[in-house]
């Protein structure tokens, strides 16, 4: 039995709202699964992208090279292609067009077969008076929390 692989972009959640979110698989190569069964991946950075052939790209997650790989070692910054039906892809286009709007990865998962999952959302970015009453409620809940604990 492995370990449970969850790496989480914590930044996404306090940058963006998210409006709609999906799981996709990603195409990876040998040394890539390796490295991220040993939770050797960042998303912090990364976001999601089309190609000319309508296809969904995660863009700048960083996989670091695989210790015991040689020369067939995969590049840490390349563009990685994710797995979606061709419904969610369209509708995922197609709200992309409009403005403002970006596709960011929130976690890097792994399932029970072993495969590798990204959690993709549809976002929106905050202003900056959203993000204060994101961290003013934050506050307010470790204060209220931690009263509940004294009684």
């Amino acid at each position: 039995m492995q370990a449970k692989i969850n790496i989480q972009n914590k930044k996404a959640r306090f940058e963006y709202e998210t409006l709609d979110e999906y799981v996709a698989g990603i195409k990876l190569s040998g040394t890539e699964i390796k490295s991220i069964r040993q939770s050797k991946a960042r998303i912090t950075e990364s976001f999601c992208e089309f190609n000319e052939a309508g296809e969904l790209f995660v863009i700048n997650m960083f996989i670091e090279e695989y210790s015991h790989g040689n020369f067939y070692n995969h590049k840490p910054k390349s563009a990685r292609k994710l797995l979606l039906n061709k419904r969610e892809l369209k509708k995922l286009r197609k709200e992309i067009q409009n403005v403002g709007l970006t596709i960011v990865p929130l976690k890097l998962f792994m399932t029970d077969k072993g495969w590798a999952k990204l959690n993709i959302a549809l976002c929106r970015g905050k202003k900056l008076y959203d993000k204060r009453e994101t961290m003013k409620d934050r506050d307010n809940k470790r204060d209220l929390a931690r009263i509940k604990k004294n009684f």
